[in-house]
């Protein structure tokens, strides 16, 4: 790799915007120079010209389905990671409700392997946790591994946790943190037997954020901050649906002393329940997409600071699966390639500064997860970067979808920003619409 300076770029990072050029050595920030530096380099290098460019950290994505092993006909780590750093995501953390399940120590190395031999991006992958696998979580490394994951709502397999003592152990005894999809499954059962006697089978996915609805959300939510707060947990809730559950949260303490900390997805910050009648079962996730109050809400909480990270819940599937009634369409949706372009887009339209893009997509992440000299352009990181041409519209075709599944819920919606180069660990691993085929990820590390 040698050496390489990116120079005379808009640089946003740490809350400045800033014109300054970073010199990368191998896979390291060796320095970062303002303006005004003199620049003085030993031996030869590339130049990259970041002349009216933007160059941010890497996004840092907390929570992807990349759906390998065993559901690859959807995905899989080689395609979805592929499609990630098209995107300007460098580095991510991966569910456990794979086939088989993520439930054993044994399972969850061979998925390491599978990482090291075909992720584009650095790679994590979470524990799972189950009614019964106690035993094995408290044999994870939580210096290897960015988390243990909790269904504690409808989940694929065996993964709903609704055992009230197993939880309360998972909370007591795991000193790592712990990541929950929070929806009460007894709420939801409730409300789809109301809906289907009305109604009957053929529901509407319109009716998808009512039996999915903010009460199961709140129910649940708050039932595990409460189980963090009885045990003094590291507890993070995932995709944030509704304003109510933001009553649970503050910004009170600076993110790295935060021991109850949530995400927001970026489907919940773009669509609303109006979107219902445009898009159909494409923007059918769990949890729902909700009223348009819920996500002006969520809109709010992420300027305020309620909100710590930005995400995307990226989860594939065909295009068959996502047909039929608001009962048989299956949930999730690709978001890897589109979400950091997608949340720049809304910071063009004035509703983010790029500032609390990078802190959101970027830095929080890796604060919140304690990941080792990443997250942040600084001398000693990895150089994991992302130079982004402001001015480059482009539309979401079938063309230019890297997903496996072939589809989009943004296709047709133009974007005004383009990621022109990603590096990861000092890799140039996409480059003006070109993957370099030779590049793999490294496996994440944390503090402890």
């Amino acid at each position: 790799m040698g050496l390489q300076l990116i120079k005379n770029a808009t640089i946003i990072n740490e809350g400045r915007r800033f014109t300054g050029s970073v010199l990368i050595e191998n896979e390291i920030i060796k320095n970062v120079f303002e303006a005004t530096d003199l620049i003085q380099i030993d031996g030869p290098f590339d130049e990259i010209d970041g002349t009216g460019k933007l160059l941010i950290p890497g996004v840092i994505d907390d929570q992807v389905h990349f759906r390998e092993p065993g559901l690859t006909h959807k995905g899989n780590i080689y395609s979805e990671s592929r499609a990630a750093v098209a995107g300007g995501v460098t580095s991510f953390m991966e569910m456990p409700n794979t086939m088989p399940l993520t439930t054993t120590v044994d399972i969850l190395e061979e998925k390491y392997k599978l990482g090291a031999e075909k992720s584009f991006a650095n790679y994590s992958f979470y524990m799972g946790a189950t009614n019964n696998n106690l035993d094995e979580l408290r044999k994870v490394d939580p210096s290897k591994v960015c988390g243990v994951k909790v269904f504690m709502g409808s989940s694929t397999g065996n993964m709903l946790v609704d055992n009230t003592e197993t939880l309360s152990g998972i909370f007591r005894e795991i000193p790592m943190l712990i990541a929950t999809h929070c929806e009460d499954e007894a709420t939801i059962q409730q409300n789809k037997a109301h809906y289907k006697n009305l109604y009957g089978d053929d529901l509407s996915v319109k009716y998808h954020p009512l039996i999915r609805d903010v009460e199961a959300c709140y129910r649940s939510s708050s039932f595990a901050v409460e189980l963090a707060t009885k045990y003094d947990a590291r507890l993070h809730v995932l995709h944030i649906s509704t304003e109510k559950e933001m009553s649970l949260f503050d910004n009170k303490k600076a993110l790295k002393d935060k021991k109850i900390t949530n995400e927001v997805c970026v489907h919940h910050l773009w669509f609303s329940d109006a979107d219902y009648e445009k898009y159909g079962n494409r923007i059918k996730w769990n949890p729902a997409i909700k009223a348009e109050s819920d996500r002006r809400a969520l809109i709010e909480t992420v300027i305020s600071g309620k909100i710590d990270v930005v995400a995307t819940d990226h989860a594939p599937h065909l295009l068959r699966e996502k047909e039929g009634s608001c009962f048989k369409a299956a949930s999730g949706g690709p978001l890897v390639q589109h979400s950091l372009v997608a949340m720049l887009q809304m910071a063009n339209k004035g509703v983010f500064t790029l500032e609390k893009v990078v802190e959101k997509m970027c830095h929080a992440p890796a604060e919140l997860y304690r990941v080792q000299k990443r997250g942040y352009i600084r001398p000693g990181y990895f150089a994991d970067l992302v130079l982004i041409d402001p001015e480059k519209s482009w539309t979401v075709t079938t063309d230019n979808i890297l997903y496996f599944c072939g589809w989009s819920p943004f296709e047709g919606t133009t974007f005004d920003n383009s990621v022109e180069i990603t590096w990861v660990n000092g890799n140039r691993v996409y480059e003006n619409g070109e993957i370099n085929e030779s590049v793999r990820g490294q496996r994440l590390l944390f503090s402890i």
